[in-house]
C-alpha cells in the first residue's frame, strides 16, 4: 500500500524501558518529536520549563564510527516519518505490517546565527548507497550499493525500523554530521495535529477515497473539498499520506504538500501566541512523550536547545528538495547539484546566498574574509585555470572549494572524487611553469602544499584538514553556492499553503 507523511525528526537504537513496549514507546516519542520541533521552530521555550523525571533516550550503539567532522557553527536535525502499522497506528494507516517502514525524511539545517533554517527533503524512491549499519542481532550489515533510500529504515526488518541505519546513510550521502534524529508515526503525527487545534491546506481539486486507497473498486466518498480547508487527526494524515489522483500521482508532488502541512503548522503554532492557553497543550503532549538522543536527555538540555532556535522567523523557515531526476521508477539524485547543497550548508550559505554564519554581516557581497589561514593580501585567480579533486570520504568538498575558487576569479574546468580517499592536507599539484600560479592558489587553502607533477595544468586535491578547519572555509563563496533548480523551488514557512502544491 501507498503511505507517506511528515513531521519533525532524534536517533538510534533505542533502550527498552521497564514495563513498556517498544511500540508503544516509539508511539510516544513520535507525538513528542513533532511537538518538540515545531515548538522549536515556532520560537517556543518556555514551555519546557515543567518537564522533569526521567526521559528516554535513544541508545547511540548502532551510529557508525566513521562520521563527518562536527561543526560549531549550526545544527543538523535528521526527521523521519514513519509508518508503523503497530497498535494504534494500524487504525489511522489502514493497513498492517510487523516491520517499520520510512517514507518521510527531512535534514533540518539551523544555521550558526540561529536566523535561519531551511529542511532539505529526501525522497524515499531515491537511490542511494547505504553504508554498514548495527542490525537487531548485534551484527553490522555489508554496504549497500544504488538502493532505495527508505530500506535503510528497514534494515533489520522490526517494528520499529532503524533510525540509526537512516542517520548513517543520511551522514554518508552528505558529508553533514547529523546533530540529533527524532522519528514520528502515525498516531503522534494524528495527535499533535488535534492538538493545534487544526492546520490550514489546500487542495486542488476533490478527492475521493479511491484516490487514497487505488486499489478500492469505486470512487468511493468525498473525502476532501477542493481548496482551502483545516484539517486534523485522521484528516490531517490522510492530507500528508495523499499521492494518487492528484496532480501526477508521483512522491514529488507529495513531498511539496507536506513541506506545506509543516510550514501551515508552524505558521498556526505562531499565530496563536505564546500563551499558556494555546502552548500547555502541546507542552504536555511532548511531557510525557519523549525518547531523545543522549545528547538531549534531560529537561535542561531540551529547554537549552528549544532556546537557541527562537528567533527564526517563519520567512527565514525554508523547504526544499535535493537535486532529483528520473531514473526509470526510481529517482537518481543529481550531481555536482547535490553536492554544491550540502556545500552551501556546510558553509553556512542560506538558499538565497547570505552569510548565516552568525560571524559576518549576513549580506552577500563579492569580497571575501581573508582571515583564518588565507593571505593577508586579496588572492585574484585571473588567468588561472583549475581543477578540483576530493581527496577525502567527506561528500560536497570539491563542490565547496570550487566555489572559493571561483569567488576568486579563477577558472575551474572540472570537479570529481580524486583517485584516493585518504589526503589528510590539502595539495595543490601543477604542471611545468605553473609553479607562481600554484602558490597562488595554494594561498587560499590553510596549510595546503604545492608539488609538481608530470601533468599539465593545476589540480586542487583538498584534503580532511579543509573540512575538520573551520577557518579553512572563511572565505567560501559569498554567492549562494545553491543550484538555482534548487532555489527557485524553496518555500518559506509563510508562503501561502494553496501556492506551488504538486509536481507534474
Amino acid at each position: 500500500m501507498e503511505t507517506g507523511w511528515t513531521g519533525w525528526p532524534m536517533t538510534g537504537s533505542r533502550t527498552a524501558g521497564a514495563g513498556r513496549g517498544r511500540g508503544a514507546r516509539l508511539r510516544r516519542t513520535a507525538m513528542f518529536a513533532l511537538s518538540f520541533l515545531v515548538l522549536l521552530v515556532a520560537g517556543v521555550g518556555w514551555g519546557y520549563l515543567k518537564l522533569g523525571g526521567s526521559i528516554d533516550t535513544f541508545s547511540a550503539d548502532g551510529i557508525s564510527g566513521d562520521r563527518p567532522p562536527g561543526s560549531p557553527e549550526g545544527q543538523n536535525v535528521l526527521v523521519i516519518g514513519s509508518d508503523s502499522r503497530s497498535g494504534e497506528n494500524g487504525r489511522l494507516g489502514g493497513g498492517t505490517g510487523a516491520v517499520g517502514r520510512s517514507d518521510t525524511a527531512f535534514l533540518l539545517h539551523v544555521y550558526g546565527d540561529q536566523e535561519h533554517a531551511v529542511a532539505v527533503s529526501i525522497p524515499r524512491d531515491a537511490l542511494v548507497d547505504i553504508p554498514a549499519c548495527k542490525g537487531p542481532d548485534g551484527k553490522w550489515t555489508a554496504p549497500q550499493h544504488d538502493v532505495m533510500f527508505n530500506s535503510a529504515f528497514s534494515v533489520g526488518e522490526t517494528a520499529e525500523g532503524n533510525p540509526a541505519c537512516t542517520q548513517n546513510t543520511v551522514e554518508h550521502l552528505t558529508g553533514l554530521r547529523v546533530d540529533h534524529t527524532v522519528v514520528i508515526d502515525f498516531a503522534g503525527f494524528s495527535a499533535l495535529t488535534s492538538a493545534v487545534g487544526g492546520v490550514p491546506v489546500c487542495l486542488p481539486q476533490e478527492i475521493y477515497q479511491r484516490d487514497l486507497s487505488p486499489k478500492r473498486p469505486t470512487r468511493g466518498a468525498r473525502i476532501f473539498t477542493k481548496g482551502p480547508q483545516t484539517v486534523s487527526g485522521q484528516r490531517a494524515l490522510d492530507y500528508v499520506r495523499l499521492r494518487h489522483g492528484i496532480g501526477d500521482g508521483s512522491d514529488i508532488g507529495r513531498i511539496k504538500r507536506q513541506q506545506a502541512f509543516v510550514a501551515a503548522l508552524i505558521k498556526k503554532v505562531k499565530s496563536q501566541g505564546l500563551n499558556p492557553t494555546t502552548l500547555l497543550p502541546l507542552a504536555n503532549a511532548a511531557t510525557d512523550a519523549m525518547t531523545v538522543d543522549p545528547g538531549l536527555g534531560s529537561a535542561d538540555r531540551l529547554l537549552s536547545f528549544a532556546l537557541s532556535m527562537k528567533r527564526i522567523d517563519l520567512h527565514n523557515t525554508k523547504f526544499v528538495t535535493v537535486p532529483w531526476r528520473y531514473e526509470g521508477a526510481r529517482v537518481a539524485i543529481v550531481e555536482p547539484d547535490a553536492d554544491a547543497l550540502w556545500a552551501s550548508l556546510k558553509a553556512n550559505r542560506t538558499v538565497d546566498g547570505k552569510d548565516a554564519s552568525g560571524k559576518g554581516s549576513g549580506k552577500s557581497s563579492e569580497n571575501g574574509d581573508e582571515k583564518g589561514g588565507h593571505a593577508d593580501a586579496p588572492v585574484s585567480g585571473k588567468g588561472i585555470t583549475v581543477a578540483v579533486y576530493n581527496g577525502t570520504t567527506v561528500r560536497g568538498l570539491a563542490a565547496q572549494a570550487a566555489d572559493l575558487l571561483r569567488s576568486r576569479d579563477f577558472t575551474v574546468t572540472n570537479t570529481a572524487t580524486a583517485s584516493r580517499q585518504d589526503y589528510a592536507s590539502t595539495v595543490i599539484e601543477y604542471g611545468p611553469g605553473l609553479r607562481e600560479q600554484a602558490e597562488t592558489t595554494a594561498r587560499l587553502f590553510a596549510g595546503a602544499r604545492t608539488t609538481e607533477s608530470g601533468a599539465a595544468g593545476i589540480q586542487v586535491v583538498v584534503g580532511s584538514s579543509y573540512a575538520q578547519n573551520p577557518s579553512a572555509t572563511a572565505g567560501a563563496p559569498t554567492r549562494s553556492t545553491v543550484p538555482s533548480t534548487v532555489a527557485d523551488e524553496a518555500r518559506s514557512a509563510d508562503d501561502d499553503p494553496c501556492a506551488d502544491l504538486s509536481y507534474g
